[in-house]
């Protein structure tokens, strides 16, 4: 046994257990959290604006502190960056975490001393858990490549600002360091195809044991790898036993990416954002979901997804939710976030322990016509009917298509396939009673004629990729959003439709 894999044995089995005794105190560790982090911030500008000296309990903080999404919460955001101290939290924050939001343009999260463990420790405790509940300890004395942005940072306001994922990267342990790929230099290329080609060019002759990033990411680079090589990825790492993978929901990419590999190997989901690493798969059972982080500076808040938009929506702790309800996720941390909606949607499927699974984005969702379909829907109707008909999917997204008047409104889904299926109409029919029979209201709209049946549109090998390019957001973190309640997305993809005639 290598000397990596021999000491992180009795360390994954401490911090496993110390998980497990975590999922029994999970309600007054919460409580905890929150005193924590209403004690600290009752001294900052914020917390004096909001009184937060005089909040004895949660039902006091909702009063204090309304739900703000980033474009609300933007006005302390800049103050911070023109230098002023104890604006969210006390002193300034060591970074900030540069992200792009769909309506926001760039958004700036603050990472504070008190908040980098939060995202160093999560990722490091998946791992463990995952050595502890699987036995393979053998990953850790191999090559690990982590498919991320860029490690350069600037400075915005005096803060050192970057992609979550660079910033991260230099919090890596040295032990790890050596296992680590692609280099650093290849780590700060910015242009994701170049980027690409050079991280095939230092991993192809090294059997990785640890491949991690967003699956549309992996699969692109796998594909490379296969081309190049001429040999499937099992054949190129035969000790490649573990992907870790989060950002978007995995089932659509797995059978691909199962495929591409040429075998089965683990994988394990992480709930990551700029704004704190939420949750993680703790066991090697996918359905069990994934453990909510309720001891790591951050205090949750969930709000029944319907009630998002209303003025006083209910706002519940850990202790009042309840299983198989979709929630938006609120968060309170020791970065200085305060009712900080991030724009997710989870639904609890066990209550202690709290596992949960991300159900989409609040803002990507279909109501043009009132049925309120939301992405994990459109997923689980468009996969349920590609496994039906034997075919692979690559990616996809949906948007209304409105035709006033004329009675044919529908959803229209534009889908690059790795097989296109024989009988398109067929399997166009599959996935709308798929869909029906997962939202009533959407069915309503059929029974009643308002819209028709949802259409298809095959695109062309490659055309996600190519449009995320030509907008500049290919690679690293960015994302295809599964569904769209206006028509921007889909009228740029129109072009990519596979000639069918």
């Amino acid at each position: 046994m290598k000397i990596k894999s021999f000491l992180a044995r009795p360390f994954a089995s401490f911090v496993h257990k110390q998980i497990r005794k975590g999922m029994a105190t999970a309600l007054e560790d919460q409580q905890r959290v929150f005193r924590e982090l209403i004690k600290t911030g009752q001294s900052t500008e914020f917390g004096r604006e909001h009184h937060l000296s005089d909040v004895q309990d949660h039902a006091a903080f909702t009063r204090a502190v309304p739900v703000r999404d980033y474009e609300q919460f933007k006005p302390w955001i800049e103050r911070i960056k023109e230098g002023k101290h104890n604006v969210l939290w006390k002193g300034q924050p060591i970074y900030f975490a540069k992200t792009s939001g769909t309506t926001s343009g760039v958004k700036y999260i603050p990472i504070t001393r008190e908040s980098i463990p939060n995202h160093i420790n999560t990722a490091r405790n998946a791992l463990l858990c995952y050595m502890a509940d699987s036995g393979n300890h053998a990953f850790a004395n191999g090559k690990m490549i982590f498919l991320s942005g860029s490690p350069e940072l600037e400075r915005v306001g005096g803060v050192p600002t970057g992609r979550l994922s660079g910033i991260v990267n230099h919090h890596i342990p040295s032990y790890l360091r050596r296992n680590q790929l692609p280099s650093y230099e290849t780590n700060c290329v910015e242009d994701w195809e170049e980027k690409l080609d050079r991280i095939i060019g230092e991993t192809i002759d090294q059997d990785m044991a640890l491949i991690s990033g967003i699956p549309p990411w992996m699969q692109m680079y796998f594909d490379r790898l296969v081309r190049k090589s001429g040999k499937p990825v099992k054949d190129l790492f035969p000790n490649f036993s573990i992907m870790v993978h989060g950002g978007v929901n995995f089932r659509p990419y797995r059978d691909n990416l199962m495929q591409t590999i040429g075998r089965k190997v683990d994988t394990l989901e992480t709930f990551p954002a700029s704004e704190g690493f939420f949750a993680f798969q703790d066991t090697r059972d996918h359905e069990a979901g994934l453990l909510l982080n309720t001891d790591s500076g951050i205090f949750f808040e969930f709000i029944p997804a319907q009630e998002i938009f209303s003025e006083n929506p209910t706002r519940l702790s850990l202790a009042e939710v309840k299983t198989g309800v979709n929630y938006a996720l609120i968060v309170n941390n020791n970065a200085g976030l305060w009712g900080y909606n991030i724009g997710d949607t989870v639904r609890f499927l066990s209550i202690n322990p709290w596992r949960i699974e991300v159900t989409g984005r609040i803002k990507h969702f279909i109501s043009a016509f009132g049925e309120h379909v939301i992405g994990e829907e459109v997923e689980h109707s468009l996969m349920k009917a590609a496994q039906a008909a034997g075919v692979g999917i690559v990616e996809f997204t949906v948007a209304p298509l409105i035709r006033p008047g004329d009675g044919n409104s529908c959803h229209e889904w534009f889908v690059e396939f790795e097989q296109t299926p024989a009988d398109m109409e067929s399997f166009a029919r599959m996935v709308d009673e798929n869909l029906r029979t997962k939202n009533i209201y959407y069915d309503d709209l059929i029974r009643g004629n308002i819209l028709r049946p949802l259409m298809i549109r095959p695109l062309k090998r490659d055309a996600f990729i190519t449009y995320m390019k030509s907008i500049g957001k290919l690679g690293g973190q960015n994302k295809v959003p599964r569904l769209s309640n206006d028509r921007n997305l889909a009228d740029a993809l129109t072009e990519f439709q596979e000639n069918t005639h």
